[in-house]
């Protein structure tokens, strides 16, 4: 077993939130939800970068911020209409998701 770190995303809605990572190449791996109806909890993962998607209350804050190293930033910055910028470390943009939180994404440049 390799050891990482996932991050934990708040979300309102998960379908719309895994929609929105679909466009910047992730893809949903599993959805677990206690019982019908009460919120859920979604993997979404793009190569070996897996992030966990939560609809309940207390799994995380919106607004938070997280760095994403992956490949293309420039085809990810078409998709989703922003610039790319270029940093000492990366070509990056930084974009909100539909719940207000941070991704900063980077193509390093080393």
């Amino acid at each position: 077993m390799e050891e990482e770190a996932i991050p934990v995303l708040r979300v309102e809605d998960a379908a719309a939130a895994v929609a929105w990572y679909e466009r910047i190449g992730f893809a949903k791996q599993w959805e677990h939800r206690f019982e019908p109806g009460l919120p859920a909890f979604v993997e979404v993962a793009r190569g070996g970068v897996r992030l966990f998607l939560s609809e309940h209350t207390g799994d995380a804050r919106p607004g938070t911020l997280v760095y994403l190293s992956l490949q293309d930033v420039e085809a990810i910055a078409r998709d989703l209409g922003v610039h790319a910028e270029d940093t000492p470390w990366a070509r990056e943009i930084e974009v909100r998701d539909p719940d207000g939180n941070r991704l900063r994404i980077g193509t390093p440049t080393k």
